[in-house]
């Protein structure tokens, strides 16, 4: 064998391909060496060949919008090397220019600062995030994205995982960190990790004072999301610390794969000065290279020599388009170029194969699935199904199973071929025939069959058809047009019914289907066992062929089956989700909890249970625009990456806050105190507001000698008349049917009658334009099963109305049903219940009318105004629908018409974008910003129901189908702006526009209103999906 090249040599080669690849999108490497070749190693001649080649470069908008859309380009690390790969960033309109002085000053700010330019990418990301962050602060209209008043709302529930804030564009943030955190020993490392003692006071360099501060952010973030009384803690101080790092101004959404790069990075170097430090005089060993980092070896010939050389990895890439699994991809990433020259003697070709001499406990897959589009100079993403195991064998990539692996591709090789062969084979028997219309060939016989043996006829399919009358079938006089007006008095001439099933039907002899003119028993006879033989063999053909495409098939599938096959393996961890387009979208996580054996969705500070049917749905691709963008796998047979930790002397799993250092434990009983502060501040803020709002019935009970000022009411009004109607017709119904005439017998009978009364009304089984749960609070606590004492003091409340007092007898009944009142001990009724009770029918009747008037205003089209309603309305339906059925409206009802408002002004945004104009442009994204995309939380918060979901979907698709057409660039950087808003996944209910204020209605109108709107839907269909 030759020797192998330099490896400074190759490292260059493979950096310059790295390059030229992420600048061009192209990904075939044997035209990318090519373009080198040809260009001499000079990179802006080997792009400007490729351009010329593959196609014209962008345009000036085009070029612009790639700056905007570079977030989403692939990223490929340099799988040769554990050192940063230098990223081109296109900065001008020049193509070559740009390279030019991309290269030049990548150097000199290198030698300058020692910083990389990914390293200034991630700087530039994290910029804009904190500045989005800020300026999020001081927006003028309300933010979706402003945490709950209520503490409670944001207090952890027991044992569940603690979330993170999404301090501006950072869910890349939360994705990554939480599928670390979760790796235990990578979690404990952190949490236990003390910077070195002679870097405590001053560090020595620039990237010590990068670093060493991250990690002491990054631990007091762990030590958060550990012991935590707060259901999401806020990264920012670590995102600052990055921020800090590097100073720039452009703003785009950070990639996964680099963050992560670039985060693993940060942590070696920090493990690094600790293991110097530890381990002086011997080789240091660095956890986090331990953890992250494995070697392959790279068996290839260059150039007619054969080489091997050994490398490290860190995150492996692998591409997606054209495949269908994660094998796939990985048999197409361990062998690039043409390798059949490595097992030959000719060697003129060039190309090599990767074996993995040893794999990281921690194995990371990135999934490249955005690539460059020559044509409109811009990545896009690809949306293809990609499937991947929960359990990967990685035995067939392993070094020491070359050979045996290699017998097995040569295998799998040759029944491919044969495969291939099946298959065309079968399909000539299912798409049979030489026109543009293919058919099986089976059922071509089958129908040849059912033509030869239907019943022979003479007749022509065209005669004995009545033709005479018009079309149509009716036959109108021809004189009826020379006639003048006819006369009223002459009897009208009857039109002709045109009759379709009577009128030129086919001659009953004429059989159904086409059959044969003329045929012989015979000639029927021969035909006849021709046709069912030969469709007899097309079956057997067509099974036979089926049944070997099956066989070759699980031959493959069982191929490394073998247990010396099944001896590394690999569990999955985490899946990072990207749903979007290439320049804009949201990240998420499922990650793998084994101590509880299930997913959990990590969605920045929702943390929900999850299930493997929705990780697939998300992850693999090919629906809606979810798929996998890097998966984590761990070592099978290493459970120290994933269990906890014991006391030495108990023998007990720690738990929160035992889990900490001394100083972390500190930091955080500090945080928890705050946090319970909060709370207490709360809750006594509440109590006041409760003290100043006790109703008066309480207060009367302190003091009952005196005239309660609650008791003076006012004069009648509208909203009461109808209640002391009632109440007044009870009491005379009461005093005609009691002999006894006194007050006390008059209410006990009235109450009766008007009890009963209710009760007849809350039986009724009514339309929903009839609900007589407006009509009284009794009918609506009968509903509702409210206690007995609820109701008795609800009806003697009413009897107790000062307003009753227009004749003796009223006031008598009044004055009775006061004493009775003041006689209740606080010990028979539970004021807080009774209270409780009476604010919950509040809370129904205006969801009522935000109901009524959000319906109102939809009818009208005014769905702006309608929007604010119905928001409103679903959200207070829906907290009374959680105490019980009959608290509340039908909520599919009120989702419907909410989705629709969405859906409508969505359409409605789209069109004022689509018409370029400024001013419109702005109107719709405002549209969009101010309404559309604060509700969008709130159709995702139930998954349950799949139509908000589809629907949430349709107004993004409307929004990323626009990434492919042709617009200026000032309309490209306001949808590049505006698409991350909208494709955030993040399902946190959080404050919308403050509710409108609701008029008063009396009952009756009230009643009126609700059933004219109600029975107006029944007659008018919705515009629903």
């Amino acid at each position: 064998m030759s020797p192998p090249p330099p490896s400074s040599l190759l490292q260059h080669q493979q950096t310059l391909l790295n390059q030229l690849r992420e600048v061009t999108g192209t990904t075939d490497v044997q035209l990318l060496q090519h373009a080198l070749q040809v260009s001499n190693g000079d990179l802006a001649e080997a792009v400007a060949f490729l351009t010329e080649k593959n196609g014209k470069a962008p345009q000036q908008d085009e070029a612009a919008y790639y700056q905007t859309a570079q977030t989403g380009n692939d990223r490929y690390m340099s799988v040769g090397s554990q050192a940063d790969t230098n990223v081109l960033h296109l900065t001008g309109d020049d193509l070559q220019r740009a390279i030019a002085l991309s290269l030049e000053e990548s150097s000199r700010a290198f030698r300058e600062t020692g910083i990389t330019d990914e390293e200034q990418a991630i700087s530039r990301v994290l910029e804009a995030s904190i500045a989005e962050n800020k300026a999020s602060l001081k927006r003028t209209h309300t933010e979706v994205w402003s945490d709950s008043p209520n503490p409670h709302d944001r207090k952890r529930q027991e044992n569940c995982p603690v979330g993170l804030k999404n301090v501006g564009n950072t869910c890349w943030f939360s994705a990554v960190i939480q599928s670390l955190f979760n790796l235990l020993e990578f979690q404990r490392l952190v949490l236990h990790y003390s910077p070195p003692a002679r870097v405590q006071d001053l560090p020595r360099n620039q990237k010590e004072h990068r670093y060493l501060p991250f990690m002491r952010e990054l631990r007091h973030l762990f030590s958060l999301m550990v012991g935590s009384k707060r259901k999401y803690v806020d990264p920012s101080r670590a995102v600052e610390i990055l921020k800090d790092a590097f100073k720039s101004s452009d703003s785009q959404q950070q990639d996964v794969s680099e963050f992560t790069h670039k985060l693993l990075d940060w942590l070696e170097d920090a493990f690094q000065l600790k293991a110097e430090e530890e381990r002086e005089g011997e080789k240091p060993k660095n956890p986090m290279v331990e953890l992250f980092y494995g070697r392959f070896l790279a068996v290839g010939v260059l150039e007619g020599k054969k080489f091997e050389n050994s490398e490290m990895f860190g995150q492996y890439p692998l591409q997606v388009n054209g495949f269908k699994d994660l094998h796939e991809c990985l048999e197409a990433a361990m062998i690039e170029g043409e390798i059949e020259s490595l097992h030959s003697e000719n060697c003129a070709k060039s190309g090599q194969e990767h074996w993995f001499t040893e794999l990281p406990p921690v194995l990371t897959f990135e999934l490249s699935r955005f690539e460059f589009n020559q044509a409109l100079g811009r990545p896009e993403k690809i949306h293809n199904k990609l499937e991947f195991p929960s359990l990967l064998y990685m035995d067939r990539y392993m070094d020491r199973n070359r050979d045996i692996t290699r017998i097995k591709r040569e295998e799998i090789r040759r029944l491919k071929e044969h495969l291939t062969l099946l298959q065309q084979r079968l399909e000539r028997y299912l798409s049979y025939g030489s026109g543009p219309k293919r058919f099986p060939l089976a059922d071509v016989l089958q129908y040849a069959m059912e033509f030869a043996t239907s019943k022979p006829v003479c007749t022509s399919p065209v005669e004995n058809i009545d033709t005479s009358g018009p079309p149509g079938g009716t036959a109108a006089p021809q004189h009826a047009a020379d006639q003048g007006p006819s006369n009223a008095t002459e009897p009208q001439q009857r039109v002709a019914v045109h009759k379709p099933f009577t009128q030129s039907r086919l001659p009953p002899d004429l059989p159904m289907h086409p059959a044969p003119r003329h045929i012989t028993e015979e000639e029927l006879r021969v035909l006849e066992g021709c046709l069912q033989r030969w469709r007899t063999e097309v079956e057997n053909d067509t099974r036979d062929l089926q049944a070997s495409i099956s066989r070759i098939h699980r031959t493959m599938e069982l191929m490394y089956s073998d247990k010396s096959m099944m001896q590394v393996p690999y569990r999955l961890h985490a899946v990072l989700v990207h749903e979007g387009q290439a320049n804009a979208g949201h990240y998420w996580a499922y990650i793998h909890d084994p101590h509880h054996r299930c997913w959990m969705k990590y969605n920045d500070v929702s943390v929900t249970k999850s299930s493997w049917e929705e990780l697939v749905r998300d992850s693999f691709g090919g629906y809606r625009n979810a798929s996998a963008y890097c998966l984590m796998y761990i070592n099978g047979k290493k459970p120290f990456l994933i269990e906890e930790e014991f006391d030495k002397e108990t023998g007990q799993a720690l738990s929160g806050l035992d889990k900490l250092p001394a100083d972390l434990k500190e930091y955080v009983m500090e945080d928890n105190q705050l946090f319970d502060k909060e709370l207490e501040e709360w809750d006594a803020m509440q109590a006041r507001k409760a003290r100043q709002e006790t109703p008066a019935a309480w207060r009367v009970q302190v003091t009952p000698q005196q005239e309660p000022e609650y008791m003076e009411q006012p004069s009648p009004t509208d909203e009461c008349r109808h209640l002391q109607e009632d109440t007044q017709r009870a009491i005379c119904r009461a005093a005609a049917e009691q002999d006894e005439s006194t007050p006390e017998a008059i209410l006990s009978m009235a109450f009766k009658v008007e009890y009963a009364r209710l009760l007849r009304l809350a039986q009724e089984d009514t339309a929903p334009e009839n609900d007589r749960r407006l009509q009284h609070a009794i009918v609506y606590f009968l509903h509702n099963q409210a206690p007995k004492r609820i109701l008795e003091r609800t009806l003697l409340m009413q009897f107790a109305d000062r307003n009753l007092g227009f004749d003796e007898r009223c006031r008598s009944v009044m004055k009775v049903a006061r004493a009775k009142l003041d006689l209740i001990n606080p010990d028979e009724l539970n004021m807080e219940e009774y209270e409780m009770w009476h604010q919950d029918y509040r809370n129904f009747r205006e969801t009522t009318i935000f109901l009524m008037i959000g319906l109102e205003l939809f009818q009208k089209r005014s769905y702006v105004e309608a929007l604010r309603y119905l928001v409103y309305c679903y959200q207070y339906n829906k907290e009374l629908l959680s105490k019980g059925l009959y608290r509340g409206h039908d909520e599919e009802l009120i989702a419907h018409y909410r989705r629709e408002c969405l859906l409508k002004l969505n359409e409605h945004a789209a069109s004022l974008f689509e018409s370029g104009d400024e001013s419109e442009v702005n109107t719709g994204l405002g549209i969009m910003n101010e309404l559309v995309v604060p509700c969008l939380p709130l159709l995702l918060a139930d998954e349950a129901e799949e139509r908000d979901m589809a629907a949430v979907e349709d107004m993004r698709n409307r929004w990323c189908s626009y990434l492919g057409q042709e617009m200026e660039s000032h309309l490209q950087e306001k949808l590049t702006d505006f698409l991350p808003k909208l494709l955030d996944c993040s399902t946190e209910v959080r404050s919308f526009h403050d509710p409108p204020k609701l008029p008063s209605y009396s009952t009756l109108e009230l009643c009126e209103r609700f059933g004219r709107v109600m029975a107006s839907l029944s007659r008018t269909p919705a515009d629903g999906r």
